[in-house]
């Protein structure tokens, strides 16, 4: 192996008709990163690091279950890909599994948890976004 040569732990394409990979659209996992590669001739690449990712979600539609693929979709707190699809991969539960094993281990080894991703709610729900009060006296003495 060369030395610059990166170790993938999973690779895959986008799968069109049939689950058949016709696709320019090529996904990597290493042991710290998410890759993601487009184009043919101009090619594109998009990277984010394992431990920005705080959430996943797997979709598996019914002309994709028929081929045995799925989507599996990333939140993350990545500044340009909040949000990166994985569309119509096989075997997108072991794929998901495979990245919380990489996703813990990078997180160990920085000392991440979840209780450092607070301020980003995934979803748009808003719920963790601010986790200030807004609150006025209005003269009412709480310590009665």
């Amino acid at each position: 192996m060369k030395k610059d040569e990166i170790k993938y732990v999973w690779t895959d394409k986008k799968r069109t008709i049939f689950g058949l990979p016709l696709s320019f659209t090529r996904y990597f996992l290493t042991e710290s990163k998410f890759i993601t590669r487009t184009g043919f001739l101009s090619v594109d690449e998009d990277e984010i690091d394992l431990y920005k990712i705080i959430d996943k979600k797997i979709k598996k539609p019914f002309g994709q279950r028929l081929f045995g693929c799925g989507t599996l979709v990333i939140y993350s707190k990545d500044a340009d890909t909040p949000t990166k699809e994985i569309h119509c991969i096989k075997d997108v539960r072991k794929v998901s599994d495979l990245f919380d094993k990489h996703l813990n281990i990078v997180r160990d080894r920085y000392g991440i948890r979840g209780r450092d991703m607070m301020g980003y709610a995934p979803h748009g729900d808003g719920m963790h976004e601010d986790m200030h009060c807004d609150c006025h006296d209005d003269g009412i003495n709480a310590d009665v």
